[in-house]
């Protein structure tokens, strides 16, 4: 089983980017696959970094295999996509020190 955490940042998107049903089924999510096996979504780039579509909407995250952990990292629709995942690679070395961090703490959302 995979701990899950998120990101500030992750958590101000989450509510003004997504509707109320949208974001219970990213509640969904995190509850069962990306606790059981976050592998299954579409890897971009790498096999640790991972997006999952809703309705138009792109959640990424970050998979940490040796920490047993998942950090939700952000949201965008198709037209800021690439702009995200750029950022968010050019982020890597601080999630991970993040994650590390959060598991040491075991909290819920991460200051990023």
């Amino acid at each position: 089983m995979y701990a899950v955490f998120r990101t500030a940042r992750f958590d101000k998107e989450f509510q003004k980017q997504l509707s109320p049903q949208e974001q219970k089924e990213i509640e969904h999510f995190e509850k069962t696959q990306l606790t059981a096996n976050p592998y299954l979504e579409k890897p971009l780039g790498y096999r640790f970094f991972r997006e999952k579509k809703i309705d138009g909407k792109r959640i990424y995250y970050l998979i940490y295999e040796e920490l047993q952990a998942v950090l939700l990292v952000g949201v965008s629709d198709k037209k800021s996509q690439r702009e995200t995942i750029d950022e968010i690679k050019g982020l890597l070395k601080l999630y991970y020190e993040t994650i590390r961090e959060a598991l040491k703490q075991h909290g819920g959302s991460v200051p990023v």
